[in-house]
């Protein structure tokens, strides 16, 4: 395989690190992911990361119980970084030199979020992990997604859903008809409103002309081969999408 990007922004969920449990960490799953993770590295593609923590808490879900909704975010937040660190240690533990950088300053464990160090990092293909979303609470990590994509100059968002194989016309549990896109306009993704990711996230995407690949994570192999151009998932922007690189 060859690479099809030079520098990919990787959106995880939180509940992928969980397994099929739903909730906290899972060690051997984050192991599996991480040795995925550095071997799209070695196709020579420079990798940030978002990662979510909805395997630990929701600020909607803290919300539902009776906190604060922005204290709840916060804790969301704060979820994001517990992830964050147990990524990286496994990056680490699969070869590939990682660092993490939180949009909320905890010094004692990671670096704060400045985007020349984050492009410092990357020229050195250092693995990077943004935790803590934008910093600010009623932003998802996927509008930190879009925005940490554009500020590092990404080239794709490699959006990495878990038992999901793309974006379809409508839920395909519930409607057997559904049929899944192979590609897709902004346009179309935010006027039908097809959760391709929140409707903040995906506007910025549209804004910036940045490319999103929808795929499924779970199965192995899938994240090196969409990073390689192959055609898996649902490509979601106003341009073709590129070819695989050519074998010598």
């Amino acid at each position: 395989m060859k690479a099809a990007f030079r520098r990919v922004l990787i959106k995880l969920s939180g509940e992928r690190l969980a397994g099929e449990a739903g909730f906290g960490i899972r060690p051997a799953v984050i192991a599996d992911l991480a040795r995925e993770i550095v071997s799209v590295q070695a196709l020579g593609t420079q990798v940030a990361i978002v990662i979510g923590g909805g395997n630990i808490i929701r600020g909607v879900q803290a919300e539902a119980q009776g906190i604060d909704r922005h204290t709840g975010d916060y804790m969301g937040m704060l979820g994001t970084l517990i992830n964050a660190l147990a990524l990286q240690d496994a990056v680490e533990k699969a070869g590939a030199p990682s660092r993490v950088q939180s949009a909320l300053a905890i010094q004692a464990v990671c670096e704060p979020y400045i985007r020349r160090r984050a492009l410092r990092h990357l020229d050195k293909n250092r693995v990077l992990i943004f935790a803590c979303g934008t910093g600010n609470p009623e932003f998802t990590t996927d509008t930190a997604a879009a925005l940490r994509a554009s500020e590092v100059g990404a080239e794709v968002i490699l959006m990495a859903k878990s038992g999901v194989d793309g974006v379809y016309s409508a839920d395909p549990k519930r409607d057997p008809s559904a049929r899944r896109y192979e590609v897709l306009s902004f346009q179309r993704a935010i006027q039908d409103d097809l959760g391709v990711m929140d409707q903040t996230a995906l506007s910025q995407c549209k804004k910036n002309q940045m490319p999103i690949v929808v795929f499924d994570s779970g199965v192995s192999g899938n994240i090196r081969r969409v990073a390689a151009g192959e055609p898996i998932g649902t490509w979601v922007a106003d341009v073709p999408r590129p070819l695989p690189p050519a074998e010598p």
